[in-house]
């Protein structure tokens, strides 16, 4: 499978919590662990159940980036990824920023070059990634 998104992080389905339209899968990569709000009807065709192998994808555009290494606390986001500032590759108006996570990881957010400049966004500053669940796809081979 090929596709555009940057962040394709693999792993395996650690839970799944389902509900009446939509449900929460939870996918454990490394240390980390992922969660996708998706629709029970894809749960059930990607056929996700505890210790399958899945692949969280997220696009490059849906992951926020705040500077600093703590989590916060007192957003509705629960994909929040302490790392390390790998990379800064900044384009006309916007920019890339690769966050390095304690397994090697990486997540890249897409971000203005004005939000690289007034976070101190470079090589070597703590940040952390932040996604919504409802912004994380689940692929499976």
């Amino acid at each position: 499978m090929k596709i555009s998104a940057r962040n394709q992080l693999a792993g395996t389905v650690a839970a799944v919590k389902e509900g009446a339209v939509n449900g929460v899968v939870t996918i454990k990569v490394g240390d980390h662990t992922i969660k996708s709000d998706i629709t029970m009807e894809a749960i059930k065709d990607l056929g996700l159940i505890e210790g399958k192998k899945a692949i969280a994808i997220i696009k490059a555009s849906n992951v926020l980036i705040a500077a600093g290494s703590e989590r916060i606390d007192t957003i509705s986001a629960r994909n929040q990824f302490p790392g390390t500032v790998a990379k800064v590759e900044k384009g006309a108006v916007n920019g890339h920023v690769a966050i390095e996570i304690a397994d090697g990881a990486k997540i890249t957010a897409s971000v203005t070059n004005e939000a690289i400049e007034d976070l101190g966004l470079v090589e070597g500053a703590a940040a952390v990634a932040i996604v919504k669940a409802t912004d994380v796809l689940v692929a499976v081979d």
